[in-house]
């Protein structure tokens, strides 16, 4: 029976989430097509694209991936076996300690950003690559500002609360568009380089107000924060023993993605903006059916693990593996067979050419391969973490 009700939690939860996220993709490729229309797949593009690779980079490893993955696991199991207050406690000292860490990255970041273009794209001219410095230092805060907003999403996700975290994203693109855009006109009505100034400032409008949409449903539970620098806490070590084996795993499809920018940065001027929506559309099948159904998965495998409950685990494992199997199979088909009218009907307007098009298909068939092994993974990783077993 136990087992059952899961399920129907499991597939309701994964559904609410799920169209969340549908929500967020879809303006984020809304926040796509409004680039790409204003300034084309050009060097001002790529410029931009490469600006927000760093600060983007940073969030996949730390905010969205290792920090909340071990967060979550650990913050569930302390509400599992020492009940709320304590698990209260632990969220203190790691949101405090976040902040703490997350700003120190911001002012490396910003003293360094020169640096980190050359890696970045190492085949900028002088021009181009002083234009990238500049945009990567405004948007570099965004680090902060993304990592806190996946700690409440982290900590909503264990109480099961799961629509307002899921739909946060929606608001950091709301922001974006709409604040990147009107002060990308102030600077420059024509949307030349100045306009991109803009449009960096905002994607900081986007990470604050994906923050702040959480907060009134955090207090709703019974969070109050107090900032607690008491870091050698038994909690807090063993979501940075947790966040070690994350970074390493998540990091391979990171370098993957830097190496790829590398090589794009040596090529034509619109190659890194190709490779960078492909790469984008190969997300929206992953974000709405892989994130959504592991992110639902997480707490329950998380509470069944330290309760000793392995036949409710394994269930909900397989259960949750199933979904994502029957999901992205037909979605990496459908990619692969039509990614060029896709891109077509959504990016080529504007600037936006054909040729830039059948550019962009090549690559995203090429992404939709992975789509299935890398939602898999998604499901598959935090239940290892739920075991312990986090070297596997």
């Amino acid at each position: 029976m136990a087992e059952t009700a899961n399920k129907r939690v499991s597939a309701r939860a994964t559904g609410v989430v799920g169209i969340a996220i549908l929500c967020s993709r879809l303006l984020g490729l809304v926040r796509e097509i409004v680039i790409a229309s204003l300034f084309g797949a050009s060097r001002n593009l790529d410029a931009f694209l490469t600006a927000f690779r760093a600060p983007n980079m940073l969030r996949d490893l730390f905010a969205e991936g290792a920090l909340s993955t071990a967060f979550v696991t650990t913050f569930s199991k302390k509400i599992q076996t020492e009940g709320d207050q304590s698990a209260w406690g632990l969220a203190n000292k790691v949101a405090t300690l976040t902040v703490v860490f997350m700003s120190v990255v911001v002012l490396i970041g910003v003293l360094i950003a020169p640096l980190l273009v050359a890696i970045l794209a190492p085949g900028f001219d002088a021009e181009k690559a002083a234009l990238t410095v500049v945009l990567a230092r405004v948007m570099y805060p965004f680090i902060l500002l993304v990592s806190l907003a996946a700690l409440v999403m982290g900590m909503l996700n264990a109480k099961h609360i799961f629509g307002m975290p899921a739909l946060a994203s929606s608001f950091f693109n709301i922001g974006s568009i709409i604040g990147g855009v009107t002060l990308g006109w102030w600077m420059d009505p024509n949307f030349g380089t100045r306009a991109l100034i803009g449009l960096a400032m905002g994607t900081l409008i986007g990470g604050f107000l994906q923050l702040a949409v959480q907060i009134p449903s955090l207090f709703k539970i019974g969070f109050k924060f107090r900032p607690d620098f008491r870091w050698r806490d038994e909690g807090v070590r063993k979501v940075l023993q947790l966040m070690g084996p994350a970074v390493i795993a998540a990091s391979a499809v990171q370098v993957n993605v830097l190496i790829n920018s590398i090589f794009a940065s040596y090529l034509e001027d619109g190659a890194v903006s190709w490779l960078n929506i492909a790469f984008r559309l190969m997300q929206l099948p992953l974000g709405i059916f892989g994130v959504a159904v592991a992110t639902v998965t997480l707490p329950l495998v998380s509470r069944s693990a330290a309760a000793g409950n392995m036949p409710e685990f394994r269930g909900a494992l397989a259960h949750a593996l199933r979904l994502v199997m029957l999901l992205t199979i037909p979605s990496a088909i459908g990619l692969i067979i039509l990614a060029e009218p896709i891109i077509a009907l959504i990016y080529e307007h504007g600037r936006f050419t054909a040729a830039a098009t059948q550019q962009t298909a090549a690559a995203l068939r090429f992404y939709a391969l992975g789509l299935v092994g890398y939602s898999a993974v998604k499901v598959l990783a935090p239940a290892f973490y739920a075991l312990d077993r986090r070297n596997l």
